[in-house]
């Protein structure tokens, strides 16, 4: 039997981009009926971003938008303002990732809506937060990359600082959300009550350099890069091999200690520079030359097996690592529409909790979700001819 606790519950959707589509995919794939309201013409600006991907849209719209119903809705009409009122009204959640003071301009704050229904879960998805100087700024994932520090904290020592390669903080702030909005509907279960759930994408980026802005604060230091090394463990990050790279992660005196036995270079686990973690950091520069010159005599395969049991990785492209037998037999991979695409990485009594439909073509469920609201066939005509409301 499919997991889905959140059967009947009705998720309002008015994000775009990334972050808050992720919120509700993850709400969806849960059971929630979660209803995509989109702009009638344009719809999500994700649907533009990268080279399209299936009839409805990129790549990056089909990550984030499974099993979700589009309503194509102009919000700034009043008969589309009248139409998402009502849908507020029946709905459970609210979700809105728009540019600070919008939702309250528009009369869709949090507090307008909960007075509407007060059993409603209302979550915001920020960029800065509701406090401090930047407030109402707009921001992107890149931008908190940089601002909050990842930027200067990620790449080569010797070159300028880079963005990490996945839009963390966007899919972070997005799984943060779900789990406030869980929590909030939890809490309603003996409370009768919704609450306000409020995300960032800035603090989602503080909180992915927790232990460097607790070692910044309290000592000042500022962190720097060391490329695919960790500043707090040593040996701990890729070497190269005659064919390619490995990842090694000696995490403790233990593990150091048979890596250099296997590799060949027994005096350096006798050796007192290198006796503990932190005796081996303070030497790094002295202990890494010998195992990089060690393990470039021989290609990865053979390390592989000779280091079986040590925490060892090869460096794979995201190519390799789809078609790796580990990512085939965890079952992440699932098909919708044709094509594969990973699952939720949660599994539930051994399954994986799965999107249950494709992403939507814009305005697909226009119609159906209108006529659920009461309107007639006739009135729902009239809203598509003053282009109000679009059906795919």
């Amino acid at each position: 039997m499919a997991f889905s606790p959140l059967n009947g519950i009705r998720v309002v959707d008015l994000t775009s981009s990334l972050a808050g589509p992720t919120c509700t995919q993850i709400l969806a794939a849960l059971g929630a009926d979660a209803v995509k309201v989109e702009h009638p013409q344009r719809g999500d600006e994700a649907r533009a971003w990268g080279p399209q991907f299936f009839e409805g849209g990129s790549v990056l719209f089909f990550a984030a938008n499974a099993s979700k119903r589009s309503l194509a809705l102009d919000v700034k009409a009043a008969a589309g303002m009248e139409a998402l009122l009502r849908l507020v009204d029946r709905a459970d959640v609210f979700v809105q990732s728009m540019r600070p003071g919008t939702a309250e301009r528009l009369g869709l704050g949090g507090v307008a809506l909960r007075e509407r229904n007060d059993r409603l879960v209302y979550c915001s998805i920020g960029a800065f937060g509701r406090r401090g100087p930047l407030a109402q700024q707009p921001g992107y994932d890149p931008l908190m990359q940089a601002f909050t520090g990842i930027v200067s904290i990620t790449g080569e020592p010797e070159r300028p600082g880079v963005r990490v390669g996945t839009s963390l903080i966007d899919s972070g702030t997005g799984v943060w959300a779900a789990l406030g909005i869980v929590a909030a509907l939890h809490e309603r279960t003996q409370s009768g009550r919704g609450r306000e759930v409020d995300v960032s994408l800035f603090e989602t980026g503080l909180s992915l350099v927790g232990y460097q802005l607790t070692d910044a604060l309290e000592t000042g230091n500022v962190p720097r890069r060391y490329g695919t090394a960790f500043p707090l463990i040593a040996p701990y990050e890729v070497f190269a091999t005659q064919d390619g790279e490995l990842m090694i992660a000696a995490a403790n005196d233990r593990l150091f200690a048979q890596l250099c036995e296997r590799i060949g270079l027994p005096e350096l686990v006798d050796d007192v520079r290198f006796h503990t973690n932190p005796d081996r950091l303070a030497n790094r520069e002295t202990l890494l030359p010998p195992i990089r010159e060690k393990l470039a005599q021989k290609p990865s395969t053979h390390w592989l097996s000779v280091l079986e049991g040590i925490p060892v990785a090869p460096v794979q492209d995201i190519a390799q690592a789809a078609e790796h037998e580990q990512t085939r037999a965890s079952g992440i991979l699932q098909e919708l529409a044709g094509m594969e695409t990973p699952a939720l990485p949660l599994q539930i009594d051994a399954e994986h909790v799965a999107h249950r439909l494709p992403p939507p073509l814009l305005g697909a469920h226009s119609a159906e979700v209108l006529a659920e609201l009461g309107y007639s066939a006739e009135e729902i005509d009239a809203l598509v001819a003053a282009d109000v409301t679009h059906v795919a």
